[in-house]
């Protein structure tokens, strides 16, 4: 699944839950204010999660990347080498 497609549909859900909660919720101002905050850090809290789950997917592509970068220059210099020694 992509993560840019879940954090999408997450933010979507969250807002709608949120609006929906309010609207519907039999609950006082205070009431409603506190539990605002509390699942407004949930979802800080979530958002970190996965922000640090895309960084840490994102620091695999890029070492993978550049150890096959690595790997070719690696094979690059050999055929030069090869070719100058039948030259």
């Amino acid at each position: 699944m992509c993560i840019g497609r879940f954090l999408g549909g997450f933010v979507v859900g969250a807002a709608m839950g949120g609006v929906l909660g309010l609207l519907l919720a039999p609950r006082s101002g205070e009431e409603t204010r506190e539990l605002l905050l509390d699942k407004t850090e949930e979802v800080c809290k979530c958002s970190e999660d996965s922000v640090k789950e895309l960084q840490t997917k994102a620091n695999d592509v890029m070492d993978n990347i550049q150890k096959k970068g690595d790997e070719l220059f690696n094979k690059v210099q050999d055929l030069i080498k090869q070719q100058r020694g039948e030259a």
